[in-house]
């Protein structure tokens, strides 16, 4: 993928959370902030989150990585999603 499709992976994923996860589309969500360990998404909410990457991008994200570890930061979720 180009550097214009991350952007739009990112921006995807960014108004994802915001409004279908911590239901919020006005919040201003940083790239590095940390979507669980600052309490804005919960465990459960990844499960719902790579349903949505698969559903919107065709990638399958396996449970070994749907961890605060590997998925914290939206800078995390597009690197993954980029990576297939």
């Amino acid at each position: 993928m180009s550097e214009l499709d991350a952007n739009l992976v990112r921006e995807k994923i960014r108004a994802y959370i915001t409004r279908e996860l911590i239901r919020d589309p006005d919040y201003d969500l940083d790239d590095d902030e940390g979507v669980i360990t600052e309490g804005l998404m919960d465990s459960f909410a990844l499960a719902d989150f790579a349903v949505f990457v698969e559903q919107e991008f065709g990638v399958y994200i396996p449970d070994p990585d749907l961890t605060v570890d590997k998925m914290d930061t939206l800078s995390q979720m597009v690197a993954r999603v980029m990576r297939g």
